[in-house]
């Protein structure tokens, strides 16, 4: 049995992940809010919208503060000369091999708020579909493109 990759990825992961979902959670709590707003204003039922709040306070914490830490510590990566091993899930672990002689290319990616903590993503393509190894740090990332770019530049070459 193959043993799971040895390489983790950078620890501030986990604030860019919460920063992220608090973004998209405070857009939910605006809308939730605004609805209470309509139902004082023209007597609704606020049921609905207890109901709504309290599914959103679960939401909240699952997505801020426990799934970043799980997600964190389920994410492993290693880079072999014949292939890339990525394995990652909170619930379904998911364990990917891919050939380099199936890589097409390879970006880094970083939006505003990666860009922050000075992180960003690497993005590996195939033909089939393209994968991504979240959060490295700036240097590790362009370190881990350029590594996987000249491993599958070998393997072409050697086809």
């Amino acid at each position: 049995m193959r043993q799971p990759p040895k390489h983790t990825i950078d620890p501030r992961a986990v604030n860019v992940w919460k920063i992220s979902a608090s973004i998209y959670l405070g857009i939910l709590w605006l809308i939730l809010i605004t609805l209470a707003v309509f139902a004082v204003r023209w007597d609704w039922s606020f049921t609905y919208i207890i109901g709504a709040m309290l599914i959103t306070i679960l939401l909240s914490y699952l997505f801020i503060f426990l799934f970043p830490k799980l997600r964190y510590r389920r994410w492993r990566y290693e880079i072999f000369e014949q292939e890339i091993y990525i394995q990652h899930g909170i619930f379904i672990q998911t364990r990917t091999l891919i050939p380099m002689i199936r890589v097409q290319h390879v970006d880094t990616e970083q939006g505003p708020i990666m860009k922050r903590f000075h992180v960003a993503s690497v993005s590996i393509s195939t033909a089939a579909t393209t994968h991504m190894i979240p959060a490295l740090s700036e240097e590790d990332a362009s370190d881990l493109r350029d590594r996987i770019s000249q491993l599958a530049r070998v393997d072409e070459d050697d086809v």
